[in-house]
């Protein structure tokens, strides 16, 4: 995969989104539509099922030359030798963690990648040493129906303050994604508005066409 720094388009393999679609046919589309990072995403799913699927996905990702994402499952993540695991606030923090370095990952390539709602989840993020962080929601989604958002302001915030790469998450569509760009975001997650849309390929190129 590319260097973080000069990933923008950051999208999902999310199960709740699949329809009965084969996975490794929507991260075909996903790399075709121009995504720098593909998160596979199965919340409900088992530890064996999650393999399964990245075992389908992996070598499309790898083609295209961009970066497998795994979400929650730092085992899964070491075991395939992804190129990113990434974890939520209770997944890291509430789990006891501190420090990136304490997952001990064995494997120097894995990047860790931690979501944050707030500037001192933010910020905490950072002291962590996480090698990203996910900003959002951004507006309320359907991804997260419980979360509230986060708002432009902090979009504004992060831009400002944030060092390491950070990528705008949560509501972001065709009609939402200009104001996301102008408060200083310069990359982005999609989940909703690519899986949902008719073309999955075209839906991404115009997201990447924005971004560029």
């Amino acid at each position: 995969m590319k260097p973080l720094a000069d990933c923008k388009l950051y999208t999902f393999v999310d199960t709740a989104y699949l329809h009965g679609r084969a996975p490794e046919l929507i991260a075909q589309q996903l790399c075709d539509g121009g995504s720098d990072l593909i998160q596979l995403r199965a919340k409900n799913s088992s530890p064996d099922e999650i393999c399964r699927l990245a075992e389908k996905i992996q070598p499309v990702i790898r083609r295209a030359n961009a970066g497998l994402v795994i979400n929650d499952h730092l085992d899964i993540a070491r075991e395939l030798g992804a190129d990113i695991c990434h974890l939520g606030q209770e997944d890291f923090f509430d789990a006891g963690f501190t420090q990136v370095s304490q997952l001990s990952t064995n494997n120097s390539q894995l990047k860790i990648g931690l979501s944050t709602h707030a500037p001192a989840q933010a910020q905490r993020a950072l002291e962590a040493g996480a090698d990203y962080i996910a900003i959002g929601p951004i507006y309320a989604t359907g991804t997260k129906p419980t979360a509230k958002p986060v708002t432009l302001e902090y979009v504004r915030w992060a831009a400002t303050h944030v060092t390491v790469p950070w990528f705008a998450i949560g509501g972001i569509n065709v009609s939402t994604i200009d104001a996301v760009l102008a408060a200083g975001a310069q990359r982005i997650c999609v989940v909703s508005a690519i899986l949902n849309a008719p073309d999955v390929a075209k839906a991404c190129a115009e997201f990447r066409k924005k971004l560029d």
